[in-house]
Parts: structure tokens; sequence; C-alpha cells
């Protein structure tokens, strides 16, 4: 059995009420929003968020009742809301493998349903019952818009570096873990000492997280099995290209950052520049990043009670570097 296909089945029961509670939390009187809203279930993702905030209730002392259910459900939801907005900003075409709601349909009915994801997710917040949760996850939507409009800034100023990529992938990516963990133990109620612990190391994750899916957009499509050089397409520049930017002493830099500077670049530019990242050390250098994160996540979660929660959290970091999907 693969890691992460332990670890879900390790929650498979968990896992399996919290999809049925977003079935049912997503229903209306729509038909067309209804056929829609299943269209886009069929492809749930690996699901890894609320693996991350039920792990975090447990590993807390709790269990995983309606509360925790709910406060999965918000995460998820909000994330997937995000997915679809992401996809209309981008004009992406396929996740997932499947084509997105915007290719199939239009923008205007995606961002309707992202808009309904995003209600459900609310309603799922306020069921808690729990103020501290509901404020999390406003903190959350806030933070996923500032991370797209901060992203979008950088791009169109060209500005190359490694704080200002932290800053976006912080906003983007790990605002959803840190949530995740957050509102798991806000759930069960734990102490401050476990839910700092257990929001630093989500932190962490998610930087990991998406160095690992920024890795996997420097190299050919049909070796990673997805389209890849979307990033720089949309004038995107992750930590593998920054690093060797940043080296004056890179051979063909001058090239490469004016290459940057076009408004489109060509699959060839495209190539030259994931070129420049694997053969200069920056793909090296990501891996790493990553590993420095494993093992400052792996501190972070010492203190902790050595439980089976804390030994799959840390499986699920290892799962993230290790991935090839």
């Amino acid at each position: 059995m693969r890691p992460l296909e332990h670890i879900q089945s390790f929650c498979a029961d968990d896992l399996a009420r919290l999809n049925e509670r977003i079935h049912e939390c997503l229903r209306s009187s729509s038909e067309f929003m209804t056929r829609v809203v299943e269209e886009n279930l069929r492809s749930k993702g690996k699901q890894i968020r609320p693996l991350v905030l039920i792990l975090s209730a447990r590993l807390a002392g709790g269990t995983v009742d309606s509360t925790v259910l709910d406060a999965a459900a918000a995460v998820e939801l909000l994330h997937n809301a995000s997915l679809i907005h992401d996809d209309i900003v981008d004009d992406s075409r396929m996740r997932r493998g499947r084509p997105t709601l915007n290719a199939v349909w239009d923008n205007h009915v995606a961002v309707l349903v992202g808009d309904f994801y995003t209600t459900a997710a609310m309603q799922r917040a306020i069921a808690t019952g729990k103020i501290e949760i509901i404020d999390t996850l406003c903190h959350l939507g806030r933070r996923l818009s500032l991370g797209e409009i901060e992203q979008l800034f950088f791009a169109r100023e060209h500005s190359l570096s490694e704080d200002n990529y932290y800053k976006v992938i912080d906003y983007k990516t790990s605002s959803l873990f840190v949530a995740s963990a957050r509102m798991g133990c806000q759930a069960v109620g734990a102490d401050s000492a476990v839910t700092e612990a257990l929001t630093e190391f989500a932190l962490l994750f998610g930087r990991c997280f998406q160095l690992r899916d920024d890795i996997f957009d420097f190299y050919d499509s049909e070796v990673v099995g997805k389209p890849t050089g979307n990033d720089l397409r949309e004038g995107k520049v992750s930590l593998p290209l920054i690093h060797v930017l940043l080296d004056e002493s890179t051979p063909g830099r001058e090239t490469a950052l004016e290459l940057l500077r076009h408004d489109e670049l060509s699959d060839e530019e495209i190539r030259e520049l994931q070129a420049l990242a694997r053969d200069c050390g920056g793909i090296d250098y990501a891996f790493r990043a990553m590993e420095a994160l494993r093992d400052r996540a792996a501190a972070v979660l010492a203190p902790l009670p050595d439980v089976e929660e804390k030994k799959l959290l840390l499986e699920l970091f290892d799962f993230v570097i290790a991935r090839s999907y």
C-alpha cells in the first residue's frame, strides 16, 4: 500500500462521513446547479487538507465528531471554491485530468458555482457553533485572495526574490493547511501549545507541498503525466528558477531574465527556462529546501505525544516530498 493510501485507509471512515456531508450541503433546488456540482465532485482530489485537519484533531486528543467533520467540510469546500476561481483567473482548461468547470461550461457558470461552494463553506463553519472556527475560515478566505493578488503583482513587476516567493505560497497554499490544523484543534478544544505546534507544522508542510508542485513544472509533461510549464507561461517564477537567476554566475542568466520580461513565451522559450533551472542546480536546491522544511516540521512535532496520528502526519510530509503525481 502506498503511503497516501495507508493514511487514507487509517481515516477511511472519517473521510466517508466527510464526503457524505459535503454532498449533502451542496444539494439545492436547482437541477442545473445539482448537475454541475455532481460532475465537479467526481474529482475530489487527494483530500490532504481534511486529512491534516482530522489527524490534528485526533493528535490533540479529540474524536472525529460532527464539529470536526463540519470544520473539515468547510475547509475542503473553500479550497474547491478557490480552485474554481483560480481556473477562471488563469484560464485553465484541465485540472486533475479532467476539464475545468470554465472549460466545460463558461466563466459565468464557474463563478457562480465557486460562490455556491464558498457560501456552503461558511454554512459548515457556522454549523460548528464555534466563533473561532468561523474566524479562522474568514481569515483563510482573505489570505487566499491576497495570495492571488500578490502573485499577479509580482508576475507583472517581474519581481524575483525568495521572500516574495514564500510570501505568495504562504498566502495561497500554506494558509489552507494552517487553517486545517488550527480548525481541527479548535474543534476539539486543544490547548494553545498543541495548537501552535500543529499550526507551525502545517505552515512548513504547505510550503513543502507547493515546492513539490512547482518542481513538476520544470519537466516535460510526458515525464510528469500532466501539462507543465504553465506557471512560466503565466509569468509566475518559482523557487528552482528564482534560485539560479539570483546567482549572477549562472550561464545564460541575462538571456533568461530578458525572456521573462516578454508578455508571452513560446513553447521553446519555456523549455529553455525549464532546462536552465534543471541544469544549473535549481531543482536540487528546491529538494534541499524541502528536506530542511521536513526536519523543522519533525522538530516542531517532537514534544507532542508519540501516537499514530503524529507518525502519519510525518508520513504525509514524506509522501509530499517523494510524490510523482
